[in-house]
């Protein structure tokens, strides 16, 4: 459904050409991320010759959806009126905000808890459905600088008002109430099962989406609430690494546009928990996405934004953690040397860590084996197959009940490097037990490595053993209508 503007659509035009998207791309990329969204739109380049020409305004998401589009290739937010769509109805802007002020700080995270996943809080629609400028990396840059310059605030002590002293609660609200260490216990605990289930069972599994649920229950109202400033700081430190895992659920589950939502919120709370190491895992996840979605450079900057920021505070294998993101950032810029050096230095300082360290609980999952792993990668990104299979085999060395989807993830890379080492059967049978394991959880990340290995089989289409492949994968590639 569309409805008709006076007059061509110039801007929208305007953007096109600068951003170098024809019609059927845009069109093309609109329906993809329709799809990302559970939306089945069928756009074609008359669509958007209606648009231009015609100044037809689409309806429902698909403003939102063109400004994502055009955004994503332009590497920053499109706001509706730069494309002449302001009348569209806006998109909520929640989420992305780092307030300096702490109170605003709990404000905006409640704000994006608050917000029901399945539509617009009371409303329907489907909130992540409609959310305008998709993934933007320079919606990173304002969070990041400001944790830098400021990463712990002063003071976090917080008296709420009383019942029906303004503030728009009422007397029955659940905000007023004392925080105590019980409390926040109940939400570390939650935040530890949920990594379990995360890593076992993929960002997509159902016990998964408990996560949001928690932060909008559990966690809002107890930031809410009237605390001492250690309670606050341990309220703060314990929703931001549940916010961190709602981020990194979203990311793995390619909602792009929730999950750098939550990283803003989930650092902000880190500043208000003086937590500078766990700000620091913060923004590694953000690197891990920003590299992810293809911008490398601005990845680079994020990792070493934790590692300067931590010197001296964090312990040697979070050290090492911040400095493996760094190198897989460098490596999908192609920046060999640079990867090399970020990996040597990261090998360093987990050869340092002893059993003894007071090493954070988010991070045991960072081991031996998991460096050996996203090295792996980096060598995959550098298209140097020897060393992808020498640091493949030492991270499918051990048993992997407990990380099932990094088993998986591993097990593609291990495919790709037997690719261009030209060992097709080693390559058909990694790919092959990639994705038994790729059926068994829900994670979209997974899912994309897959494709990918399929799409470097295609000039060996023919071949049985590839076909057999293509058919075992069938089911996982299938979106859901």
């Amino acid at each position: 459904m569309s409805r008709e503007q006076r007059g061509p659509n110039e801007k929208l035009g305007t953007v096109l050409a600068l951003a170098g998207i024809s019609n059927a791309g845009l069109a093309r990329r609109v329906n993809d991320l329709g799809a990302q969204r559970g939306l089945t739109l069928r756009y074609d380049k008359t669509s958007v010759a209606r648009w231009v020409s015609k100044g037809m305004v689409p309806q429902g998401a698909a403003p939102h959806l063109i400004a994502a589009a055009i955004g994503q290739k332009l590497g920053r937010p499109v706001p509706l009126h730069e494309i002449g769509l302001a009348d569209a109805d806006p998109a909520p802007e929640v989420g992305l905000a780092f307030p300096r002020d702490v109170g605003e700080a709990v404000r905006s995270a409640t704000d994006l808890y608050r917000l029901d996943l399945a539509g617009r809080r009371a409303g329907g629609g489907g909130i992540w459905q409609s959310l305008a400028g998709s993934f933007a990396v320079s919606a990173y840059a304002t969070p990041a600088s400001r944790w830098l310059i400021t990463p712990a605030d002063p003071s976090v002590e917080r008296e709420a008002p009383r019942p029906g002293a303004g503030a728009g609660l009422t007397a029955a609200a659940p905000e007023h109430a004392r925080v105590g260490h019980s409390d926040v216990a109940k939400l570390r605990e939650a935040a530890e099962d949920a990594r379990r289930w995360d890593s076992k069972y993929g960002g997509g599994d159902w016990r998964s989406s408990m996560v949001p649920e928690c932060l909008r229950v559990d966690a809002a109202p107890l930031l809410l609430g009237s605390y001492s400033d250690e309670v606050g700081r341990n309220l703060f430190g314990a929703t931001a690494e549940l916010t961190r895992l709602a981020g990194w659920m979203a990311f793995d589950t390619g909602q792009q546009e929730a999950a750098q939502r939550y990283y803003i919120q989930a650092l902000r709370l880190a500043r208000a928990a003086a937590d500078v190491p766990l700000g620091g895992y913060v923004l590694a996840s953000m690197s891990l996405q920003a590299t992810y979605r293809g911008f490398a450079d601005e990845g680079v900057d994020l990792a070493q934004a934790a590692l300067e920021r931590n010197r001296g505070l964090a312990t040697a294998r979070t050290m090492s953690f911040f400095r493996l993101v760094e190198a897989r950032a460098h490596a999908k810029a192609g920046d060999g040397v640079a990867a090399a050096a970020a990996l040597k230095s990261a090998e360093g300082w987990l050869e340092r860590s002893r059993e003894g360290d007071a090493d954070p609980t988010w991070l045991g999952f960072y081991s031996y084996d998991r460096f050996c792993a996203d090295a792996a990668e980096c060598y995959r990104d550098l298209r140097m197959p020897r060393e992808v299979r020498r640091f493949t085999e030492q991270a499918l060395s051990r048993p992997t009940e407990e990380f099932v989807r990094s088993h998986g993830l591993r097990l593609v890379v291990s495919a790709v490097a037997e690719l261009e080492s030209g060992n097709l059967d080693a390559a058909c049978a990694a790919g092959t037990r990639a994705v038994e394991v790729a059926g068994r959880i829900s994670s979209a990340r997974t899912t994309e490595y897959v494709r990918d290995l399929l799409h470097r089989l295609e000039p060996y289409g023919d071949e049985p053993r590839v076909m057999e492949l293509r058919e075992r994968a069938r089911p996982l590639l299938v979106t859901p209508a």
